[in-house]
């Protein structure tokens, strides 16, 4: 039994701000790791490296706005601190 990986759960402790703000993050997070996963076949942030982060925002955004891409650059940082986050159980 395969259970999909919860973006929001992964986020939510370096997730701040507004509601809308933590709901469009969540989104294109979801948005990367679908993209990613089709591309390179690595279904967490976890198993992501920065070329994975790099290659969606140089190609599948390429014909976004600045301003999404700038936003999507955003999310990836959130990932990124995530990622660095030392776990205390």
């Amino acid at each position: 039994m395969t259970s999909e990986f919860d973006i929001t759960l992964f986020l939510s402790p370096v997730l701040k701000g507004a509601h809308a703000t933590r709901q469009r993050h969540i989104r294109q997070a979801e948005r990367m790791q679908e993209a990613i996963r089709k591309r390179w076949g690595c279904a967490t942030p976890w198993s992501w490296k920065e070329k994975h982060v790099r290659w969606f925002l140089e190609h599948s955004l390429r014909c976004s706005s600045r301003a999404t891409v700038y936003y999507f650059e955003l999310t990836a940082g959130l990932i990124r601190r995530r990622k660095t986050q030392i776990v205390v159980g």
